[in-house]
């Protein structure tokens, strides 16, 4: 299916790229029909495009990226609505708040974004732990990951392009079978 979105234009989105959250995202439980899509710059953020409302687009980030020790720990009833017969089979993200001034970007840690990435069904989770909070401040640690990133691309060398720079590649829907388990989901019986 074709989609003119708001962000990114037009987008083909194949049934392999597209995502069933059945009860929406926190605030938006109307948009059900989702597409992970990277915007192909060197940010690491993802963003869940609505393909019920083409103005609808939410970013993400691997929780993994900023905080190593990171955990989201699901109960049974959660486990089953995610069709998950296997922790292993899933991926977390932490839907991001990215105002004007960027350094005050924030992640919200206590309510992930939990893809199953086998049946590609999804759910916003509230975690019952503490320690999370939704406006977890993380601009610095981002950044430091992705000079990080970048140092390691111009350690490895041009391979062939001239100053070690590729023409940016357009955005782009992220094909869910390509999308590495996060290993973070943990159930609460465990």
């Amino acid at each position: 299916m074709k989609i003119q979105t708001g962000r990114f234009g037009e987008l083909t989105v194949g049934a392999e790229e597209e995502i069933t959250i059945p009860q929406g995202l926190l605030g938006f439980p109307e948009y059900k029909r989702f597409c992970l899509v990277d915007p192909s710059d060197d940010t690491l953020i993802l963003w869940l495009q609505s393909l019920d409302n083409s103005e609808i687009a939410f970013p993400l980030l691997e929780p993994k990226i900023f905080k190593p020790d990171y955990t989201a720990r699901l109960s049974a009833a959660e486990l089953r609505e995610l069709k998950l017969e296997n922790i292993n089979q899933s991926a977390v993200y932490s839907v991001l708040t990215i105002p004007e001034d960027a350094l005050q970007m924030s992640a919200n840690l206590k309510a992930p974004l939990v893809i199953n990435l086998r049946e590609r069904v999804a759910r916003q989770v509230v975690l019952q732990e503490n320690e999370y909070n939704i406006k977890h401040p993380m601009f610095k640690e981002l950044r430091a990951h992705v000079l990080t990133l970048q140092s390691q691309r111009r350690a490895v060398g041009s391979s062939g392009m001239s100053d070690g720079l590729a023409a940016a590649a357009p955005a782009a829907p992220v094909q869910i079978k390509n999308i590495p388990p996060s290993l973070t989901v943990k159930s609460l019986q465990a």
